[in-house]
């Protein structure tokens, strides 16, 4: 069977119940180890912030935590040292121990009698603050503040948004017939189960303001696509056709959806509008075409298809017309996903009998192989097109692996408790 249609038919294999959010089992919790790093890191110190000690130190540590998974920032020891945001920082002293920038904050209580994470961030050489921010909230979350004061560290060191407060999506298969849903901040914690089901669950696709996920559910005996609100619960139909629904994928402005329907024979592409209503037909082919992704300006959708002979990948308007074919390079090149700024596009590629995560620069399709493993599967952007996370295989177990863009750093994601699939990146926090 070709592994196309092997895709198809996973996609057509799904029955699960949907579940309010509960909080997920300790031994399901995802896990992330350091397998590569930039060349030249940027050397941060996060002082123990004042005050902390009867918190845990949870934001410190989610701070440090943050900056060294991402790869782009080396911790450097500050040997148990205090520092509050009103503080006169040393600089000699932390330029002595190699540290080009500095944080320093303090937990306290609001007027409310809530917590509050203040922080300063200085650039040690020039002996000068860069930043600095205070974030009033509860206790149980006061993780989500260090996530947000991480970002303002990593956006003001380089320049670009930081992605420490997104969540990501994915799918645990626990024994056999166990099949979660989870949802979890980017650094695997705090996280929920959204859906439990004994058959698979694939494909979980987040809406642009964050709120939403698009499946496919075969409970009907029949896949049938819904969204899904993850604050109340509540679901609608979205295709429900003769045939098969699947493969949701949102529109930038998140009034659509492209599908893959086929009520009218074979698999073709589609877009519905997010209540259900105003189906189109996008494409018109005796072929297979699946796996849609919108791009970021909402003006094309890109998908697979082996109408070619070979399963590649394609592009057509989002109103419909003349398809065009995207990618050249080998005979097997599948679900394409496209990097917030347009410019790129992951995909999966079939190299020396691997199935392996690859990026093109659409202006010149240049293409790179990211990875050197054999069955990489379901790329998905970080919002701030650095990172790709993707599903695949060690020790015969499905785990996540994140690489960045150029290949240079890279995660692996895995749970004790069983097998990890089915990733999705969730949005920037409104």
């Amino acid at each position: 069977m070709l592994p196309l249609v092997s895709s198809l038919r996973r996609l057509h294999v799904l029955v699960f119940s949907i579940l309010a959010l509960l909080q997920a089992t300790a031994n399901a919790q995802l896990t992330i180890e350091i397998t590569g790093a930039g060349g030249n890191r940027i050397p941060v110190a996060i002082a123990d912030f004042g005050g902390e000690a009867s918190a845990g130190r949870v934001v410190t540590s989610v701070i440090r935590g943050d900056l060294e998974r991402c790869g782009l920032f080396k911790m450097v020891d500050t040997g148990g040292v205090a520092l509050t945001e009103t503080s006169a920082p040393a600089f000699d002293e932390w330029r002595s121990r190699g540290a080009d920038a500095l944080a320093a904050g303090s937990i306290g209580e609001s007027a409310d009698g809530r917590k509050e994470a203040r922080f300063r961030l200085y650039d040690v050489n020039k002996a000068s603050a860069l930043a600095g921010s205070a974030f009033v909230t509860s206790k149980p979350m006061l993780r989500a503040a260090g996530h947000r004061i991480a970002d303002i560290i990593y956006e003001k060191l380089t320049g670009e948004p930081g992605i420490f407060s997104t969540r990501i999506a994915y799918v645990v298969k626990v024994g056999s017939t166990r099949y979660e849903l989870h949802i979890a901040d980017a650094d695997g914690q705090n996280e929920q189960v959204a859906l439990i089901s004994k058959e698979p669950i694939i494909s979980p696709s987040w809406s642009p303001d964050g709120t939403r996920l698009a499946y496919v559910s075969f409970e009907n005996k029949k896949p049938v696509v819904y969204v899904h609100s993850l604050a109340s619960g509540k679901r609608i139909v979205v295709a429900n056709f003769k045939g098969s629904n699947s493969a949701p994928a949102w529109s930038p402005d998140g009034r659509k959806l492209a599908v893959v329907l086929s009520k009218d024979g074979g698999s073709q592409i589609f877009t519905v509008n997010a209540d259900g209503s105003g189906v189109q037909r996008l494409t018109n082919s005796n072929a297979i075409n699946t796996e849609p992704a919108f791009s970021p300006d909402g003006q094309s959708v890109y998908f697979t298809s082996d109408q070619g002979g070979s399963p590649q990948i394609y592009r057509i308007a989002a109103g419909g017309g003349e398809a065009q074919r995207v990618s050249f390079e080998g005979s097997y090149n599948v679900t394409p996903r496209l990097s917030p700024d347009g410019k790129s596009m992951a995909f999966i590629s079939r190299r020396e009998g691997s199935f392996r995560l690859s990026v093109m620069d659409l202006a010149n399709r240049q293409v790179q192989v990211l990875t050197d493993s054999h069955k990489d599967e379901s790329p998905t952007f970080a919002p701030n097109g650095r990172m790709i996370l993707i599903a695949t295989e060690q020790g015969g177990r499905g785990v996540l692996s994140a690489v960045s863009i150029d290949g240079r750093i890279k995660q692996r994601l895995s749970v004790s408790a069983g097998d990890v699939r089915e990733p999705a990146w969730g949005p920037f926090n409104k």
